[in-house]
């Protein structure tokens, strides 16, 4: 089983995830929001001190709060950067929106454009599905455990929200389609972890999420 850790970063309170693996002693790193030396040296220890090694950096899109550590944490623990090919653009606009929050931008690293819609990676010993659902951004991937019911949903799903969708290259109705189509047949107890806020399930959203 695949234990999923959180941690909070920066002033968008970004949900970083790491998922561990226990038996092997590795985890994978998905949307390191950390922002300044001194989050960054936040992860780095907490990573030393449960004696992990890093083997994978993850994404499920490219807005600025969710790449702030990519730089940094590639360099530090050698990795890849991975997302969607569909995020380049929003990439290449980061510096400008940070600029426009009064923002430092964080030097980005290389990333690797091959994660898709239907991919499945490997980790712990389990699969793990990539699931296309553009409207926040038109390269947002969640990544769906389905032998341990959990979806790390980056802002595409909240508790009783849904992701922004008047930032450039939003599109409300396509996200609105991308949740009803894709996530809503997942299992109602499937828990989400989404990119910012609590944890929530599918099926409390079906009941509770005004905006669907």
């Amino acid at each position: 089983m695949i234990r999923v850790h959180t941690q909070v970063y920066s002033p968008f309170m970004e949900n970083t995830y790491i998922l561990v693996d226990e038996q092997n002693n590795t985890c994978v790193i998905l949307d390191p929001g950390c922002y300044g030396s001194s989050e960054e040296g936040r992860i780095t220890r907490w990573i030393e001190q449960e004696k992990l090694r890093p083997v994978g950096l993850w994404h499920t899109h490219g807005h600025l709060d969710h790449v702030f550590g990519s730089g940094y944490l590639a360099q530090a623990f050698d990795l890849r950067a991975r997302i969607n090919p569909l995020e380049k653009p929003v990439l290449v606009a980061m510096p400008q929106i940070a600029e426009l929050y009064g923002l430092k931008a964080r030097a980005l690293p290389e990333f690797d454009f091959d994660l898709h819609d239907g991919d499945i990676l490997q980790f712990g010993g389990r699969e793990i599905k990539l699931l296309w659902v553009p409207g926040h951004s038109p390269g947002s991937i969640c990544f769906y455990c389905k032998e341990d019911n959990w979806l790390i949903g980056g802002d595409a799903l909240f508790r009783e929200s849904i992701g922004r969708t008047d930032l450039p290259l939003g599109n409300h109705q396509q996200l609105l389609d991308s949740i009803s189509q894709v996530l809503w047949p997942l299992p109602d107890d499937t828990l989400v972890y989404p990119g910012h806020g609590p944890v929530t399930t599918i099926g409390h959203e079906k009941m509770h999420n005004p905006f669907l």
